[in-house]
Protein backbone atom coordinates (compact mmCIF):
# COMPACT_ATOMS: atom_id res chain seq x y z
CA UNK A 1 0.00 0.00 0.00
CA UNK A 2 1.59 3.34 -0.93
CA UNK A 3 1.97 6.06 1.69
CA UNK A 4 -0.63 8.10 0.82
CA UNK A 5 -3.25 5.60 0.42
CA UNK A 6 -2.21 4.17 4.08
CA UNK A 7 -2.73 7.59 5.46
CA UNK A 8 -6.15 8.01 3.80
CA UNK A 9 -6.79 4.56 5.57
CA UNK A 10 -5.99 5.82 8.72
CA UNK A 11 -8.12 8.92 8.09
CA UNK A 12 -11.49 7.10 7.20
CA UNK A 13 -11.01 4.90 10.41
CA UNK A 14 -10.27 7.78 12.03
CA UNK A 15 -13.30 9.71 11.28
CA UNK A 16 -15.42 5.98 11.47
CA UNK A 17 -14.47 6.08 15.09
CA UNK A 18 -14.81 9.74 16.29
CA UNK A 19 -18.20 9.57 14.47
CA UNK A 20 -19.02 5.96 16.80
CA UNK A 21 -18.25 7.71 19.22
CA UNK A 22 -20.23 11.02 19.11
CA UNK A 23 -23.11 8.77 17.96
CA UNK A 24 -22.83 7.39 21.37
CA UNK A 25 -22.93 9.83 22.89
CA UNK A 26 -25.35 11.53 21.48
CA UNK A 27 -27.57 8.51 22.05
CA UNK A 28 -26.59 8.31 26.13
CA UNK A 29 -27.78 11.79 26.33
CA UNK A 30 -31.16 11.40 24.37
CA UNK A 31 -31.59 8.42 26.59
CA UNK A 32 -32.15 10.77 29.54
CA UNK A 33 -35.87 11.44 30.07
CA UNK A 34 -36.76 14.43 30.58
CA UNK A 35 -39.29 15.32 34.18
CA UNK A 36 -40.77 18.64 35.06
CA UNK A 37 -40.77 18.87 38.80
CA UNK A 38 -42.71 21.75 40.21
CA UNK A 39 -41.61 22.40 43.91
CA UNK A 40 -44.44 24.15 45.91
CA UNK A 41 -41.31 26.34 48.10
CA UNK A 42 -37.57 26.35 47.72
CA UNK A 43 -36.72 25.01 51.54
CA UNK A 44 -34.29 23.80 53.08
CA UNK A 45 -37.01 21.49 54.62
CA UNK A 46 -37.20 19.44 50.93
CA UNK A 47 -33.12 18.99 51.32
CA UNK A 48 -32.97 15.31 50.22
CA UNK A 49 -33.88 16.64 46.65
CA UNK A 50 -31.47 18.81 46.05
CA UNK A 51 -29.45 16.21 47.48
CA UNK A 52 -30.59 13.79 44.86
CA UNK A 53 -30.13 16.51 42.19
CA UNK A 54 -26.69 17.28 43.40
CA UNK A 55 -25.51 13.77 43.80
CA UNK A 56 -26.98 13.17 40.42
CA UNK A 57 -29.20 10.32 41.83
CA UNK A 58 -31.78 11.21 39.16
CA UNK A 59 -28.67 10.88 36.25
CA UNK A 60 -28.20 7.88 37.10
CA UNK A 61 -31.53 6.64 36.96
CA UNK A 62 -31.12 7.74 33.39
CA UNK A 63 -33.61 11.46 34.29
CA UNK A 64 -33.03 14.71 33.70
CA UNK A 65 -35.63 16.85 36.11
CA UNK A 66 -35.95 20.27 35.00
CA UNK A 67 -36.96 21.89 38.59
CA UNK A 68 -38.79 24.77 38.93
CA UNK A 69 -40.44 26.74 42.11
CA UNK A 70 -44.78 27.02 41.56
CA UNK A 71 -44.73 29.06 44.89
CA UNK A 72 -48.28 27.84 46.83
CA UNK A 73 -50.22 24.82 47.10
CA UNK A 74 -52.99 26.30 44.48
CA UNK A 75 -50.73 27.57 42.16
CA UNK A 76 -48.63 24.25 41.82
CA UNK A 77 -51.62 21.94 42.21
CA UNK A 78 -52.92 24.20 38.96
CA UNK A 79 -49.58 24.00 37.30
CA UNK A 80 -49.85 19.84 37.61
CA UNK A 81 -53.67 20.22 36.19
CA UNK A 82 -52.44 22.18 33.00
CA UNK A 83 -50.00 20.02 32.21
CA UNK A 84 -47.30 22.74 32.84
CA UNK A 85 -45.41 20.47 35.31
CA UNK A 86 -44.77 16.59 35.51
CA UNK A 87 -44.78 15.71 38.73
CA UNK A 88 -45.59 18.22 41.95
CA UNK A 89 -43.96 18.07 45.25
CA UNK A 90 -46.33 19.96 47.39
CA UNK A 91 -48.66 19.18 50.56
CA UNK A 92 -50.92 15.37 50.32
CA UNK A 93 -53.62 17.37 51.03
CA UNK A 94 -53.99 19.32 47.83
CA UNK A 95 -54.55 15.75 45.99
CA UNK A 96 -57.43 15.32 48.58
CA UNK A 97 -59.07 18.75 47.60
CA UNK A 98 -58.59 18.58 44.08
CA UNK A 99 -60.18 14.15 45.26
CA UNK A 100 -62.88 15.89 46.61
CA UNK A 101 -63.58 18.25 43.46
CA UNK A 102 -64.27 14.71 41.75
CA UNK A 103 -61.58 13.89 38.42
CA UNK A 104 -61.88 11.37 35.75
CA UNK A 105 -57.68 11.72 36.29
CA UNK A 106 -57.01 11.49 39.63
CA UNK A 107 -54.25 13.22 41.66
CA UNK A 108 -51.69 10.29 42.96
CA UNK A 109 -49.51 10.26 45.82
CA UNK A 110 -46.60 8.38 45.60
CA UNK A 111 -43.65 9.12 47.34
CA UNK A 112 -43.21 10.85 50.62
CA UNK A 113 -40.56 13.52 50.85
CA UNK A 114 -41.49 14.85 54.49
CA UNK A 115 -42.93 13.53 57.32
CA UNK A 116 -43.91 16.29 60.00
CA UNK A 117 -44.80 19.87 59.57
CA UNK A 118 -42.00 21.89 58.65
CA UNK A 119 -42.77 25.73 60.44
CA UNK A 120 -41.90 27.11 63.46
CA UNK A 121 -43.51 29.40 66.24
CA UNK A 122 -41.57 32.52 66.24
CA UNK A 123 -41.87 35.04 68.64
CA UNK A 124 -41.11 38.69 68.29
CA UNK A 125 -39.78 39.15 72.02
CA UNK A 126 -37.71 36.89 73.29
CA UNK A 127 -39.53 34.86 75.68
CA UNK A 128 -37.32 32.94 78.50
CA UNK A 129 -40.37 30.59 79.55
CA UNK A 130 -42.88 30.44 76.65
CA UNK A 131 -46.38 28.78 77.49
CA UNK A 132 -48.97 28.43 74.89
CA UNK A 133 -50.82 30.47 76.72
CA UNK A 134 -48.46 33.68 75.54
CA UNK A 135 -50.06 33.25 72.43
CA UNK A 136 -53.80 34.75 73.98
CA UNK A 137 -54.55 37.88 73.30
CA UNK A 138 -51.81 38.36 70.77
CA UNK A 139 -51.85 39.49 66.97
CA UNK A 140 -50.84 35.83 64.97
CA UNK A 141 -49.34 35.95 61.13
CA UNK A 142 -50.52 32.55 60.05
CA UNK A 143 -50.65 31.12 56.79
CA UNK A 144 -52.79 30.32 53.83
CA UNK A 145 -56.39 29.36 54.90
CA UNK A 146 -56.53 25.42 53.51
CA UNK A 147 -52.81 25.19 53.66
CA UNK A 148 -51.03 22.18 55.82
CA UNK A 149 -49.09 24.89 57.63
CA UNK A 150 -51.82 26.54 58.79
CA UNK A 151 -53.99 23.29 59.17
CA UNK A 152 -51.18 21.92 61.44
CA UNK A 153 -50.75 25.04 63.21
CA UNK A 154 -54.49 25.66 64.38
CA UNK A 155 -54.69 21.87 65.49
CA UNK A 156 -51.78 22.15 67.35
CA UNK A 157 -52.90 25.39 69.40
CA UNK A 158 -56.36 23.49 69.43
CA UNK A 159 -54.28 20.85 71.46
CA UNK A 160 -52.91 23.40 73.72
CA UNK A 161 -57.02 24.80 74.33
CA UNK A 162 -56.11 27.72 72.19
CA UNK A 163 -59.32 28.72 69.62
CA UNK A 164 -57.94 30.53 67.03
CA UNK A 165 -60.64 32.36 65.63
CA UNK A 166 -61.45 33.47 69.14
CA UNK A 167 -58.47 33.39 71.31
CA UNK A 168 -56.11 35.49 69.29
CA UNK A 169 -56.11 37.91 66.50
CA UNK A 170 -55.49 35.32 63.12
CA UNK A 171 -53.94 37.12 60.10
CA UNK A 172 -54.17 34.58 56.85
CA UNK A 173 -54.59 37.48 54.33
CA UNK A 174 -50.77 37.31 53.42
CA UNK A 175 -49.61 35.66 50.66
CA UNK A 176 -47.05 32.82 51.01
CA UNK A 177 -44.12 34.11 49.81
CA UNK A 178 -45.09 37.44 51.77
CA UNK A 179 -45.30 36.46 55.45
CA UNK A 180 -41.26 36.42 56.44
CA UNK A 181 -41.21 40.26 54.88
CA UNK A 182 -44.60 40.88 56.70
CA UNK A 183 -43.37 40.27 60.12
CA UNK A 184 -40.06 41.95 59.48
CA UNK A 185 -41.74 44.94 58.85
CA UNK A 186 -43.98 44.64 62.41
CA UNK A 187 -47.10 42.85 61.43
CA UNK A 188 -48.00 40.36 63.99
CA UNK A 189 -46.02 39.73 67.76
CA UNK A 190 -46.06 35.49 66.73
CA UNK A 191 -45.31 33.87 62.98
CA UNK A 192 -45.64 30.91 61.46
CA UNK A 193 -41.95 30.25 59.64
CA UNK A 194 -40.13 27.46 57.52
CA UNK A 195 -36.76 27.44 57.89
CA UNK A 196 -34.57 28.96 56.74
CA UNK A 197 -36.15 31.92 57.31
CA UNK A 198 -36.45 31.41 61.06
CA UNK A 199 -32.76 30.84 61.89
CA UNK A 200 -32.24 33.77 59.59
CA UNK A 201 -34.43 36.12 62.09
CA UNK A 202 -33.44 34.74 64.69
CA UNK A 203 -29.72 35.39 63.83
CA UNK A 204 -31.09 39.20 62.67
CA UNK A 205 -32.62 39.47 66.16
CA UNK A 206 -36.12 40.11 64.87
CA UNK A 207 -37.36 37.06 66.38
CA UNK A 208 -36.77 33.95 68.55
CA UNK A 209 -38.20 30.13 67.85
CA UNK A 210 -40.33 29.13 70.65
CA UNK A 211 -41.70 26.07 69.62
CA UNK A 212 -42.07 23.53 66.54
CA UNK A 213 -45.47 22.44 64.79
CA UNK A 214 -43.76 19.64 63.25
CA UNK A 215 -42.90 18.11 67.19
CA UNK A 216 -46.64 19.28 68.38
CA UNK A 217 -48.53 17.99 65.32
CA UNK A 218 -46.97 14.69 64.95
CA UNK A 219 -45.96 12.46 61.96
CA UNK A 220 -47.80 13.85 58.95
CA UNK A 221 -47.42 12.97 55.06
CA UNK A 222 -46.59 16.92 55.03
CA UNK A 223 -45.20 16.84 51.66
CA UNK A 224 -45.33 14.54 48.69
CA UNK A 225 -44.71 14.16 44.94
CA UNK A 226 -47.45 13.58 43.02
CA UNK A 227 -48.86 13.37 39.96
CA UNK A 228 -51.69 12.74 37.61
CA UNK A 229 -53.03 8.99 37.02
CA UNK A 230 -52.74 9.14 33.42
CA UNK A 231 -49.40 9.85 33.77
CA UNK A 232 -48.32 7.02 35.84
CA UNK A 233 -49.80 4.79 33.89
CA UNK A 234 -48.27 6.54 30.89
CA UNK A 235 -44.79 6.73 32.47
CA UNK A 236 -44.22 3.96 34.92
CA UNK A 237 -40.54 3.55 34.83
CA UNK A 238 -39.95 7.31 34.85
CA UNK A 239 -42.36 7.11 37.64
CA UNK A 240 -40.32 4.69 39.61
CA UNK A 241 -36.84 5.75 38.57
CA UNK A 242 -37.90 8.64 40.09
CA UNK A 243 -38.60 7.12 43.27
CA UNK A 244 -35.56 5.73 43.26
CA UNK A 245 -33.29 8.35 43.34
CA UNK A 246 -35.61 9.77 46.34
CA UNK A 247 -34.99 6.96 48.27
CA UNK A 248 -31.32 7.24 47.58
CA UNK A 249 -30.99 10.73 48.37
CA UNK A 250 -33.17 9.77 51.64
CA UNK A 251 -31.13 7.68 53.06
CA UNK A 252 -27.80 9.29 52.01
CA UNK A 253 -29.25 12.29 54.55
CA UNK A 254 -30.37 9.84 56.78
CA UNK A 255 -26.52 8.60 57.19
CA UNK A 256 -24.79 12.04 56.70
CA UNK A 257 -24.19 14.93 58.97
CA UNK A 258 -25.76 18.34 59.40
CA UNK A 259 -22.99 19.82 57.97
CA UNK A 260 -22.38 17.26 55.12
CA UNK A 261 -26.13 17.52 54.33
CA UNK A 262 -25.62 21.78 54.01
CA UNK A 263 -22.49 21.68 52.55
CA UNK A 264 -24.19 19.53 49.15
CA UNK A 265 -27.10 21.85 48.93
CA UNK A 266 -25.75 25.17 49.42
CA UNK A 267 -25.75 25.72 45.21
CA UNK A 268 -29.30 25.68 45.91
CA UNK A 269 -29.28 28.26 48.94
CA UNK A 270 -27.02 30.43 47.20
CA UNK A 271 -27.61 33.34 49.12
CA UNK A 272 -27.64 32.25 52.49
CA UNK A 273 -25.33 31.75 55.15
CA UNK A 274 -24.17 28.01 55.22
CA UNK A 275 -23.93 28.40 59.14
CA UNK A 276 -27.47 29.05 58.86
CA UNK A 277 -28.43 26.41 56.58
CA UNK A 278 -26.65 23.79 58.68
CA UNK A 279 -28.16 24.69 61.63
CA UNK A 280 -31.74 24.72 59.60
CA UNK A 281 -30.88 21.03 58.41
CA UNK A 282 -30.21 20.48 62.25
CA UNK A 283 -33.46 20.73 63.72
CA UNK A 284 -35.19 19.26 60.84
CA UNK A 285 -33.43 15.96 61.39
CA UNK A 286 -33.65 16.23 65.36
CA UNK A 287 -37.06 16.28 65.51
CA UNK A 288 -37.35 13.52 62.43
CA UNK A 289 -39.03 15.84 59.34
CA UNK A 290 -37.13 14.32 56.92
CA UNK A 291 -38.35 10.85 55.72
CA UNK A 292 -36.06 8.26 55.86
CA UNK A 293 -37.99 6.50 52.86
CA UNK A 294 -40.44 7.34 50.19
CA UNK A 295 -43.73 5.09 51.59
CA UNK A 296 -46.51 7.10 53.34
CA UNK A 297 -48.22 4.88 55.95
CA UNK A 298 -51.70 4.63 57.16
CA UNK A 299 -50.86 6.34 60.15
CA UNK A 300 -49.86 9.31 58.95
CA UNK A 301 -52.69 9.25 56.62
CA UNK A 302 -54.99 8.98 59.44
CA UNK A 303 -53.27 11.56 61.04
CA UNK A 304 -53.76 13.65 57.91
CA UNK A 305 -57.14 13.50 57.66
CA UNK A 306 -58.06 14.32 61.63
CA UNK A 307 -55.93 17.78 60.60
CA UNK A 308 -58.35 18.44 57.76
CA UNK A 309 -61.34 17.16 59.94
CA UNK A 310 -60.59 19.72 62.57
CA UNK A 311 -60.10 22.81 59.96
CA UNK A 312 -63.16 21.81 58.48
CA UNK A 313 -61.83 21.18 55.01
CA UNK A 314 -62.61 17.37 54.68
CA UNK A 315 -65.87 17.25 52.78
CA UNK A 316 -65.60 13.21 52.66
CA UNK A 317 -63.86 10.68 54.13
CA UNK A 318 -60.64 9.10 51.51
CA UNK A 319 -59.21 6.32 52.07
CA UNK A 320 -54.70 5.82 51.28
CA UNK A 321 -55.99 3.77 48.51
CA UNK A 322 -57.63 6.14 46.53
CA UNK A 323 -55.27 8.39 45.76
CA UNK A 324 -51.97 6.57 47.70
CA UNK A 325 -50.19 4.44 44.79
CA UNK A 326 -47.85 1.98 47.11
CA UNK A 327 -46.18 0.71 43.91
CA UNK A 328 -43.22 2.88 43.19
CA UNK A 329 -42.08 3.50 46.85
CA UNK A 330 -42.31 -0.24 47.89
CA UNK A 331 -40.26 -1.13 44.72
CA UNK A 332 -37.66 1.15 45.44
CA UNK A 333 -37.37 0.39 48.97
CA UNK A 334 -36.54 -3.35 47.99
CA UNK A 335 -34.50 -3.03 45.40
CA UNK A 336 -32.53 -0.07 46.40
CA UNK A 337 -28.86 -0.58 47.46
CA UNK A 338 -28.26 2.84 48.95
Amino acid sequence: MKPYQKLASLLVASILLISTLLSACSKDSGELTKVRLGEVARTIFYAPQYVALAKDFFKEEGLQVELQTTAGGDKTMTALLSNVIDIALVGAETSIYVYQQGSDDVVMNFAQLTQTDGTFLMSREKLDAFTWDDLKNSVFLGQRKGGMPQMAGEFTLKKHGIDPKQDLELIQNVDFANIASAFASGTGQFVQLFEPQASIFEEEGKGYVVASFGVESGRLPYTVYMAKSSYLKKNQETAQKFTNAIYKAQQWVDGHSADEVADLIMPYFKDADPAIVASAVKRYKEQGSYASDPLLDQEEWGNLLDVLRQAGELKQEVKLDEIVDHSFAEQAKSKATP
